[in-house]
Order: structure tokens, then sequence, then C-alpha cells
């Protein structure tokens, strides 16, 4: 993909975009990125995008930024990364630095509090859209250890009331042990065919 002027222009109005328009938080936004970079774009396929999600959620900070950072970096290196970081925290600066100064009538308006209700509705629907979405990408590749993986980390999340930090780290132990394992042996067995 060449990378000229009108990509990193674009590359930053969809960040900015995004997250101007985006109320809610990161695991609202996430499915708005995957919406822009992959089904509009084509920039990033749907395997890359679930793996950049996963590495953002894993990493200290705010998912909207983490994924921002590694969708930029993995279009356009690090000045990509600036790019859409800068394109994702503009907006809620500016609308909180607005907002701050109009803190005491927003708190008491009756109006505002009823659409931030109605809000948090719409936001909870697009976070279980979301999840559906990704659950489906998942069993789309029939893979039975990340099927399985999803189900105990589900299960820890709800039933067992596992804190998310510990489930993500052991998630990410685990796959790397075990994907590393799964390596090793087929670079083993290679070998061993080359040797006779």
């Amino acid at each position: 993909m060449e990378k000229d002027l009108k990509f990193y222009l674009k590359l930053f109005s969809s960040t900015f975009t995004l997250s101007a328009f985006t109320i809610g938080g990161g695991y609202v936004i996430v499915p708005l990125m995957r919406k822009k970079f992959v089904e509009e774009l084509k920039w990033v396929d749907e395997e890359e995008m679930l793996n950049l999600v996963a590495i953002s959620q894993s990493a200290p900070g705010p998912i909207a930024i983490n994924t921002s950072i590694m969708v930029g970096y993995k279009l356009a290196g690090v000045a990509g990364a600036l790019l859409s970081t800068l394109g994702t925290s503009l907006p809620p600066l500016i609308i909180i630095s607005i907002i701050s100064m109009f803190y005491e009538t927003f708190k008491s308006n009756f109006i505002i509090n009823a659409i931030l209700w109605g809000m948090r509705a719409g936001i909870a629907a697009v976070i279980l859209d979301v999840i559906i979405k990704m659950v489906k990408d998942i069993l789309k590749t029939k893979n039975k250890m990340s099927i399985l993986i999803m189900v105990v980390t589900f299960i820890a999340a709800v039933f067992l009331d596992i804190n998310a930090a510990l489930i993500i780290i052991a998630s990410g132990i685990f796959g790397a042990c075990y994907y590393s394992n799964i390596k090793w042996f087929k670079l083993h067995n290679k070998n061993k065919e080359q040797l006779k």
C-alpha cells in the first residue's frame, strides 16, 4: 500500500471522525474501527483486526487509544501510530474541555441526564453486537483451542468473578505456550523429514 499525503490524511480523518462521534468508550469504538478499516477501506483483514484488538486489550491504557496505535503502526509504522493516536485522542480532549466549562449546568439538567440514560442503552446494544461478531469470527475458524479459551474465559469472568486483567494475562501466557509448542513440533517434524 503506497503511503502518500492522501493516505495519512485519510488515516487521521478516519480516527478523528470515529472518536468524535463515538459515545461509550473503547469497546464501542473498536467495532466501528473494524467496520472502517476492515470492511470499508480494506486496509486490515479480519484476523489481523482481531489480533490487534487482543493485543490492545492486554496493554495498559484505554483500549481506543491502544487499538488506534496498533492499527496505525500496522498500516504506516511510527508515523501512522502517532497520527491515529492524535486523531483518536483530540476529539475527547476538545469535548471534555468544552463540557468542563459548563459542568454545573450539565450536571443539573434533566434533559441532558435523560439523553445520557438513553445513550447507555444504545452503547449496551453496540457492545453486545461486538461480542456476537467476535464470537462468530472465532467459531468460523473452527479452532478448538480458541473456542475452548473463549468458553473458559467467559466462565472465569462471569461465573467465577475473576479479575479481567488476570484472565487476559493467563490467556496470553497459555496461548503463547500452546502455539509456540505447535510451531516447535512442526519445525521438529519438518527437520526429521529432511533428514530421511
